[in-house]
């Protein structure tokens, strides 16, 4: 089954953009991590970043009004083929609803059991969008928990009565995109360039986030959004050892450049259960090619 939506464009000097690198289990050590500023075009300016070492403040910043278009960096959806196999709802406010019913543990013993049973090499279902996007299946439970990220940030986008273009409708003017930094990052280089392990965060990496963020601010990536911020901040991106600064203004980036284009540059048809990473190829084409 798939779901239409209408064509959607929005070009809107000064559209609030934000990013947010998601984390299911958050801390002071590791919160989730939001990245504001504004779109003009092709310019996207970084105003700052907040931390969010809890639920609570999460929760309220994202149920807060205001007029905003933002990339999130977990899956919004599951595999159909996994959805169909358990008879889970297939509409996705219904399949998110569902979902939070269930505890972590239960989440993970029903994913492991469907694993248990398919063959080596192919255990995990898939979605559509995990082949262009380079992403984990969004049932994973491990390296890295995605399914968590996916169990923990969909219920509280439903509700926080935001729009998740495509396979929900709510308040218009918080429009909810699926985001990935690996996928900018890659376009950008192959080089790993984080880590959360101390001992892992190297020369080397910071020499790949430095890369990025140059090619960022120069707009010489395929997204071809160019990025503005203060030296402080453009510091702490390259400083930041584990990136989840960086991961959140790649998240902004992926939203910029989806707020230029009909449908946010998302298929014109989606599957309801497994939704679409912002920027990913469709139809075989180059999304910003459209």
């Amino acid at each position: 089954m798939q779901l239409s939506h209408h064509l959607f464009f929005v070009k809107l000097a000064g559209m609030q953009i934000v990013g947010v690198d998601f984390t299911s289990a958050p801390r002071r050590a590791k919160p989730i991590t939001v990245a504001f500023g504004a779109a003009d075009g092709k310019v996207l300016r970084i105003d700052g970043i907040d931390a969010h070492p809890g639920w609570a403040s999460y929760e309220a910043w994202l149920a807060q009004p205001g007029t905003w278009i933002g990339g999130f960096d977990f899956p919004f959806g599951l595999s159909r083929e996994l959805v169909e196999h358990l008879g889970w709802p297939q509409t996705w406010a219904a399949l998110v609803t569902h979902c939070a019913t269930l505890e972590r543990a239960q989440l993970r013993a029903t994913f492991k059991a469907f694993c248990d049973a398919r063959p080596v090499g192919n255990k995990f279902a898939h979605r559509v969008t995990d082949g262009p996007a380079g992403s984990s299946p969004s049932m994973k439970w491990v390296n890295p928990p995605v399914a968590y990220m996916f169990h923990e940030g969909t219920r509280r986008l439903l509700d926080a009565r935001v729009t998740v273009f495509g396979l929900h409708a709510g308040d218009p003017r918080r429009i909810a995109l699926e985001a990935y930094p690996g996928l900018v990052a890659r376009a950008v280089t192959r080089a790993s360039y984080k880590s959360d392990e101390r001992a892992k965060q190297t020369p080397e990496r910071r020499a790949a986030r430095m890369h990025i963020v140059q090619s960022l601010e120069d707009g010489t990536h395929p997204l071809g959004i160019r990025l503005v911020m203060k030296k402080a901040l453009r510091r702490e991106l390259i400083e930041d050892g584990s990136a989840d600064w960086l991961d959140a203004v790649l998240c902004a980036v992926a939203a910029a450049w989806a707020a230029q284009r009909p449908n946010f540059g998302l298929p014109s048809q989606l599957d309801p259960v497994e939704g679409w990473t912002a920027g990913a190829l469709h139809d075989g084409i180059l999304p910003q090619a459209r």
